[in-house]
């Protein structure tokens, strides 16, 4: 593949830790990046959303991917921040923040071409993962926006 190919297909991900590994998401969902901040409990929300902060004036639900991905609590870092992504649920766009052990850096990923992870051995669902990428040294695994950030509907009996 030549250079100006990869410029066509290469994307921007933004690398950041969780439990010590490395995770990424494309940084065209990403609003911004700010210091943690302790969430406001909503009484009765789903574990997946529990809480609320405040982004400039603009209420953000807070959820918890840790748990999503079958992770323990969150260990707070001095280099732990909050991601603010913007996502579309329902068709509405919505801000929504999560904590992550620490940001590491924006690079340039060929998207096309991630390497598939294996089911065997993995600790995460596959379904919120799109892949993994290769960066120095280091295997990166990257999450599928659109299956991780979206509430899971639970019917209730009425």
């Amino acid at each position: 593949m030549t250079e100006e190919q990869l410029d066509d297909t290469a994307s921007m991900v933004l690398i950041f830790r969780l439990e010590g590994e490395s995770f990424a998401i494309t940084v065209d969902a990403v609003h911004e990046i700010l210091d943690p901040q302790d969430p406001t409990p909503v009484p009765n929300a789903d574990p997946f959303a529990p809480g609320l902060i405040n982004v400039r004036g603009v209420v953000v639900p807070v959820i918890d991917v840790r748990r999503r991905l079958g992770m323990g609590p969150p260990h707070q870092t001095e280099a732990a921040r909050m991601i603010v992504v913007e996502h579309a649920i329902e068709d509405i766009q919505t801000k929504i923040a999560f904590l992550a052990e620490a940001v590491e850096k924006v690079v340039e990923a060929d998207l096309e071409q991630l390497e598939r992870v294996p089911e065997l051995g993995t600790l995460w669902p596959q379904v919120y993962l799109r892949g993994a990428l290769r960066r120095e040294g280091d295997l990166v695994v990257v999450l599928d926006p659109d299956t991780l950030f979206t509430p899971v509907v639970q019917h209730q009996a009425a």
